[in-house]
């Protein structure tokens, strides 16, 4: 049962209520847990995918970032918010999970590759193009700046907060996300042109 602490109040900002499910969570409120889960899965799922993860892989990922987090909310204090700790646990996740991938052989199968990158699109994008055409255009930026612009831009972190995820100063992250808006508009652009220059011909 939920307790009174954990209602939800007008004035409360979601960041708030999400970091008091943390808390309640971790005092052994198995509603509390749910909610959390809930509230962040969403934005798990989508980072592991955005930082490179394995398509394979991303759902594992999203379910060991979970588990290590369950499994270390005694020492979750609320010094950050739920979110940019939670982050940070993924981060780690992925990071883990690609050490063990680069001292093993990696196969790769383009229709099952296919079928899950469909399953991966966030649900917000307009279609399965835009989202395959997104995901195309962030794995050709450098790791770092991909990092910046899906803590900030798509999941929508603050830049401080991003900052503490990524364990660089703030600048840095500005930067890489100005960086990265900038190569991202000049693909789009170009793609564009080319769409429609092709688009003209008969």
């Amino acid at each position: 049962m939920i307790t009174a602490a954990l209602t939800p109040a007008r004035e409360r900002t979601e960041e708030e209520s999400i970091t008091a499910w943390a808390l309640a969570a971790r005092g052994g409120d198995p509603d509390a847990v749910d909610l959390f889960v809930r509230a962040l899965h969403r934005d798990v799922r989508r980072y592991v995918t955005y930082l490179g993860a394995d398509p394979h892989s991303a759902d594992d990922l999203t379910q060991e970032t979970f588990l290590r987090a369950l499994g270390s909310l005694h020492r979750f204090e609320g010094g950050s918010s739920a979110r940019t700790w939670l982050l940070s646990i993924a981060r780690r996740a992925v990071i883990d999970s690609l050490r063990n991938r680069s001292c093993r052989p990696r196969l790769c199968d383009t229709d099952d590759w296919q079928s899950a990158a469909e399953r991966a699109q966030p649900c917000d994008l307009p279609g399965f193009d835009d989202g395959i055409a997104l995901t195309e255009l962030l794995d050709t930026l450098p790791a770092e700046r991909r990092e910046a612009f899906v803590l900030t831009q798509l999941v929508g972190l603050p830049y401080a907060e991003a900052a503490l995820v990524s364990d660089c100063p703030v600048g840095t992250v500005r930067s890489r996300v100005a960086r990265a808006r900038t190569t991202l508009v000049t693909w789009l652009t170009e793609a564009e042109h080319t769409t429609r220059m092709f688009g003209g011909e008969t």
